[in-house]
Formats: structure tokens, sequence, C-alpha cells
């Protein structure tokens, strides 16, 4: 070993930042051994054991148990093989800590008592086939009776929330909200409600038309960007034209009727809940968030009342 570079302990603890202490155990376990001693008996290290040791550092920085280590030193199983495993299980364990993050910042925001922590963590923990068959029992319930026929095939697979692999916390934290809005019963009743308005207003030859909500929501947009009162007179010119457009797409011509019948549609579609399952659903499946509805639909429920006639007494 003539020529060759020693270093003591002292120097190696210096050079890497690793205490003595450390360094001592990592040669006691064998981790490390010392390459020669000194006259005296003390431990000396050469070049080898300081790249060594460099690499233990790293890897235990990344984790690593010890006995891992000292296989991987040894060369008694690949660093890439190691490397694969590790990271494999480091997945596993930052899915897990992201649940468990979704789940206490949603407890945290609603002030939620042990009950409701409680059912956000089966939620959260649910398997994919579990959220498969959660989301597909609002959907079946949703679409009754419809669900098959082509024209609302597309409906339901637009609903259907897909929760990705490796979901991120705001993901985890959708999620949570979306599984607990659809198993709302009042919600469900609403969602079928609108479900069958428009199969009753599609209900007649021809493609498809736009429901009452679609209709609402282009033409009011303008008057609420305006900050317009759908009190107002002002208001007259968007109340006929919506009133015009819907009475020709589905054939209606009595306008008092027309009016009952955009009230009957519009109210169980003024819900913000709507918007909010639309919303979650983007996040879920990693689309653009759209414009809410509620807002246009809320506008001209009020534009309607304001100018029906006063029941009879």
């Amino acid at each position: 070993m003539s020529g060759q570079t020693f270093h003591t302990i002292g120097d190696l603890a210096r050079r890497t930042g690793l205490s003595v202490k450390t360094i001592r155990y990592y040669a006691d376990s064998g981790v490390v051994p010392p390459t020669d001693r000194s006259p005296a008996g003390y431990r000396r290290y050469g070049s080898a054991a300081v790249a060594r040791l460099e690499l233990v550092r790293t890897l235990r920085d990344l984790g690593l148990d010890l006995a891992t280590i000292r296989r991987v030193v040894d060369q008694e199983v690949s660093l890439p093989e190691v490397a694969a495993a590790h990271a494999e299980a480091l997945a596993v364990q930052i899915r897990v800590l992201r649940l468990r993050q979704a789940v206490l910042t949603v407890a945290a925001r609603r002030g939620s008592g042990p009950t409701e922590v409680d059912e956000l963590h089966r939620l959260a923990q649910l398997t994919a086939r579990e959220r498969g068959q959660l989301v597909a029992d609002f959907l079946d319930g949703v679409f009754a009776g419809l669900g098959d026929q082509p024209a609302y095939r597309g409906a339901v697979v637009s609903l259907t929330p897909e929760l990705p692999d490796d979901p991120d916390t705001a993901q985890v934290e959708a999620w949570l909200e979306l599984a607990e809005l659809s198993r709302e019963p009042e919600f469900r009743a609403r969602m079928r409600r609108l479900v069958r308005q428009h199969a009753a207003d599609n209900d007649v030859p021809g493609l498809p038309r736009p429901d009452a909500v679609a209709v609402v929501r282009d033409a009011v947009a303008p008057a609420l960007a305006a900050g317009l009162d759908p009190a107002s007179p002002d208001a007259d010119p968007v109340v006929t034209a919506v009133t015009n457009r819907y009475a020709s797409l589905h054939h209606h011509s009595d306008e008092a009727d027309v009016r009952r019948r955009l009230l009957d549609r519009l109210e169980p579609a003024n819900d913000p809940r709507r918007d909010r399952y639309i919303d979650l659903l983007a996040v879920l499946n990693g689309w653009a968030t759209g414009d809410a509805t509620a807002p246009a639909v809320d506008w001209f429920i009020r534009a309607l009342r304001a100018r029906m006639p006063e029941p009879a007494r």
C-alpha cells in the first residue's frame, strides 16, 4: 500500500460533514471498514473507502437501511435494482401521505368531528373498483331508464370522474367532495329531475336541442357581465330573446306557458352543487374548468318572476 494516501476518521468527518461517531458506527457495522490501521492502531481509510462512505451517506439520505446499503456496496445486489425497488416503495408512501394530507386538510377546513373524519378517511381509502361502484350508483340513479340510449351514453361518460393512479393532493380533495356530493339524496333527485326534463324537451323528431339551461347561459352572459338588474325594463329584451328561442326550439307558442315551463326547467338547475360537481370533475379528469351556470340561471329566474302575473286571490 506504499504511496497510498490515508485519511483518519477526523479527516473523513471534515470531508463529508458526518460525525466521527457516525463514521465509527459505519465501520463497526462493516459498511465502511477501515482500509488500514496506523502503527498506533488507529483506523485509516484510503480513497476507495472515502468514495464508499460518500455513497453510503447518499443512500442513507435517500432513506435506505444499512443492511441494504451494505449489500449494495459489497456488490451483492446492483444499485439500479435497489433504487427501482426503493423508488416504488416511496411512491406508495407518497400516495398514502397525500391521502392523509387531503383528509386532514378537508377536516381542518370544515371543522369536522370524529364521525366525519372517519367517513372522509374511508372514502379516501376506497379501491378503484369501489370508487367506480360509488359513481356508477350515482349516475345509474340519475339516468335510470335513459343511460342505455345513444343520446345519453356520452353524457354518462362525461359525468364520470377518473381519479388518477397517482393523484395530487388537490385531486384527492376533489374526490372526497365529489363522493360526498354524489351520495346526497337531494342532489341526486335534482339531477334526476334535470335529466328527465331534458329528455322531455327532446322527445320530438329531429336533432337534440339545447336545453333551457344552455339557452339561458348563452343569452344571459352579457347581461350578467354588464351588471343588469333582472327586474329592470332594460332586461326585457333578454327575457324576450330567451323565451322566443326556447319556444322556437321546442315548438311552444303560448308565451305564458313558455315562461312557466322555463321556470319549471330552471328552478331545479339553480343549484350551485351542479356547478360544483362539474368543477370537481374537471379537477379529477384534468379538464379545464367551465363557466358556472348557476349565476345565469338565478338571474333569469329572478327576471321571469318579476314579469309573471300575480296569482289571483
